[in-house]
């Protein structure tokens, strides 16, 4: 990839960024250098490094970008949906979306998860599934006091169950080396867990039947 030389710095950083998904998702994103980088851009390292100063500031504002840009999609199709059921529905197909358009974000957050010890880039992949989790048990919390979801459900086992679950299909669709599995798989997916939190008999059925 060849870039203009009258990028600006923010826009060279975001290039940078992107090349970096990009090579993640063709590529084991452990073997990823600043060299390899730089050329897919067409400049040198140290042109690169003009912007970034370590290889590890560069996977910082990749998983940087993932959680914002992540989290943004998460939060506007819960936030479009009619109720708690429904957001949680949005919620998992727009995140196996995100993973299908970005094949190399599941890659390298799965490769960053793997290291050995804690690293600021580990630390905001967690603060994002802390977040992510956090969201999840909101919104079951709120589909218990709509009745919509079973009395008898825990919001963070079931979060958790969420969260297995979009891992599980990714992580198969990776091994699979085809992401154009997972709209599919997604949609099975949440069926069977919206079986498994639904609440058999919603409050409004009680009301009328008296």
């Amino acid at each position: 990839m060849s870039t203009p030389r009258y990028l600006s710095a923010d826009e060279r950083r975001a290039m940078t960024v992107r090349t970096v998904l990009e090579l993640a998702a063709i590529m084991d994103p452990a073997s990823i250098s600043t060299a390899i980088i730089a050329e897919r851009m067409g400049l040198s390292q140290s042109a690169v490094f003009r912007h970034f100063p370590t290889k590890e500031a560069i996977w910082l504002a990749t998983v940087d970008w993932v959680a914002a840009h992540l989290m943004e999609r998460v939060d506007r199709a819960a936030a479009a949906a009619t109720g708690p059921l429904a957001a949680l529905e949005s919620v998992f197909l727009t995140h196996a979306a995100f993973a299908m358009e970005n094949p190399g974000v599941p890659r390298l957050v799965f490769s960053e998860m793997q290291r050995a010890g804690h690293s600021p880039v580990v630390e905001v992949v967690q603060a994002m599934l802390d977040g992510y989790r956090q969201r999840l048990e909101a919104l079951i919390e709120q589909g218990l006091a709509l009745g919509e979801v079973s009395a008898e459900v825990s919001p963070p086992s079931a979060a958790s169950l969420f969260i297995g679950s979009i891992q599980g299909l990714v992580m198969q669709a990776m091994l699979a080396n085809d992401m154009t599995r997972l709209g599919q798989a997604a949609l099975e997916a949440f069926a069977l867990f919206r079986r498994a939190i639904v609440n058999p008999q919603p409050l409004a059925a009680k009301s009328s039947g008296g």
